[in-house]
């Protein structure tokens, strides 16, 4: 399987972008967001599903292992293939996404594109405790509620070390933000907060 491409991106078209690897170009299917933000003559390096069919293969790329893991958690659901489960990812960032799915929010997924409302409300039933806990709120300096969004390296970090998604964010709560990734791993695999 083909777990990741790195390489310059030559061509982009509909949702998808081409990768030139040293010569050789791969198609890979991007998520709104991903799509917006990849140039053309950039550097990238995308997460990869390759999706095996008998008449085709398919490569779904993503720019942090947790909408990759996303990804594939989405497609583990009855009716949910991997261009509904790209739709879903394209709704907002992965973090917003899986809030969503852990606050039962049905009425949210059904606004990808080709997602019914029994599909939604199965993808909520089924994902809601694999995917970890609500996100949490932050107060800034002048009082305002921030919700944290976007990719936490440090999950990242303890994904590639094993843990599921759920766990990962788990083993980081209640740990400083302000800590750097390494020490925000470290503490999390001590068990500590």
């Amino acid at each position: 399987m083909i777990a990741h491409v790195f390489g310059v991106v030559v061509e982009k078209f509909g949702t998808s972008v081409i990768v030139d690897v040293h010569g050789v170009g791969y198609e890979v299917q991007l998520a709104a967001g991903d799509f917006d933000d990849t140039l053309i003559d950039s550097t990238v390096k995308f997460y990869t599903y390759h999706h095996v069919r008998e008449q085709s293969q398919e490569l779904f790329g993503f720019s942090s292992l947790i909408a990759k893991k996303l990804f594939e958690l989405l497609i583990t659901v009855q009716g949910v293939g991997p261009k509904a489960a790209l739709a879903i990812l394209s709704l907002g960032n992965s973090e917003v996404v899986r809030n969503a799915i852990a606050n039962g929010d049905a009425v949210f997924i059904t606004r990808a594109s080709g997602v019914g409302k029994k599909t939604a409300e199965r993808v909520v039933v089924d994902l809601s405790d694999k995917v970890g806990h609500a996100i949490r709120t932050d107060v800034n300096s002048i009082g305002l509620s921030n919700i944290i969004i976007g990719s936490d390296e440090a999950v990242e970090a303890l994904m590639a070390l094993g843990y599921n998604l759920n766990d990962a964010a788990k083993a980081l709560e209640g740990i400083s933000t302000e800590l750097s990734t390494a020490e925000r791993v470290t503490q999390a695999l001590r068990g500590k907060s």
